[in-house]
């Protein structure tokens, strides 16, 4: 079972997956991967610990990106994206939350380095390299995770690697929220779900990300120094046909401080098609909850509710719009 630490987040220690391959090992990764399922289906969130992204790493990428936010304005805007047309999926480079945004908080986004896409900060030094050795290492993880889910579901072997291959969506953004400047002027990212597959967070010690319980009440992912929280996204909850929970979650931010993370999405490629597996809706005896998409059009829906924000709030497009 994940080790419990009262209301926080469920713990599941990953090192069995990185040991040599003995009788003891293999009861340790079945010991694991129930743990992960076990928190996958209850909060959908989880944290990681001796999961082989370096500490020291993680936190030299959070102290670098720390100084590139406490640079000028001027300086940062030398990384912004540039405008017209471009081959991301999204605009690199960065950016700010518009005035008039809910959500108050600068990131630097970017996607696989070798695709050579991405702008760079040319400050602080060092700060690019620690960046695309995160990213290195978090996409490392993302398969790991991708492969322990396809046994947490009783996929085939290797199914989730197969069914998603393309490494070119995937993308990690440096964020920093600013601090509250009142109790009602706290909100850093409303509440949410993810829409890809895996995410991965890296976070400073100030804290802020909840996560909602399903009593209805907010959990703190309270930080712990070298771990690294993990939550499946929308793509998973209809994959898994809700045996797998997308789970609604949120910063606050803190007064006299600002949060500085590192956020890892592993995504999927947009013509993937997203549909509940036979192994879990109707060959399984459930009827499916979702109808098919084609996971760009869900995105394309998901960006709409930032750049054009709906009057009403029950028109923000969620996965529920393909729900059965």
């Amino acid at each position: 079972m994940a080790a419990s630490n009262g209301g926080a987040l469920p713990v599941v220690d990953l090192a069995p997956f990185f040991a040599a391959g003995d009788a003891d090992d293999a009861g340790a990764r079945a010991r694991a991967t129930d743990a992960v399922r076990e928190a996958c289906q209850a909060t959908g969130f989880f944290r990681a610990v001796n999961h082989g992204v370096p500490p020291e790493l993680m936190a030299r990428a959070l102290d670098l990106s720390a100084a590139f936010f406490a640079l000028p304005d001027e300086e940062k805007a030398k990384v912004r994206p540039a405008e017209g047309a471009s081959p991301a999926p999204l605009p690199v480079g960065y950016a700010r939350q518009p005035a008039h945004s809910a959500d108050k908080n600068e990131y630097l986004l970017l996607f696989n380095p070798k695709l050579g896409l991405n702008h760079y900060p040319a400050h602080p030094a060092g700060f690019r390299d620690a960046l695309e050795e995160c990213y290195g290492k978090l996409t490392e993880l993302g398969l790991l995770i991708q492969d322990i889910l396809s046994e947490c579901m009783g996929l085939p072997r290797g199914f989730l690697a197969d069914y998603n291959a393309d490494r070119g969506f995937d993308f990690l953004t440096a964020l920093r929220y600013f601090p509250a400047t009142s109790p009602d002027e706290n909100n850093g990212i409303s509440a949410h779900e993810d829409g890809n597959c895996v995410t991965f967070v890296l976070q400073d010690g100030v804290g802020g990300l909840e996560v909602l319980g399903e009593d209805g009440r907010w959990v703190p992912a309270e930080p712990v120094e070298g771990s690294i929280v993990v939550n499946v996204g929308d793509v998973l909850q209809v994959l898994s046909n809700n045996k797998f929970r997308s789970a609604t979650h949120r910063v606050v931010r803190r007064p006299g401080a600002h949060r500085h993370s590192i956020a890892f999405f592993l995504n999927l490629h947009g013509d993937k098609w997203v549909e509940p597996l036979p192994e879990f809706a109707g060959g399984a005896g459930e009827p499916p909850r979702y109808r098919g998409f084609r996971y760009n059009e869900y995105m394309q829906l998901r960006m709409r509710n930032k750049t054009h924000p709906p009057s009403r709030p029950e028109d923000v497009v969620h996965i529920t719009h393909y729900q059965i």
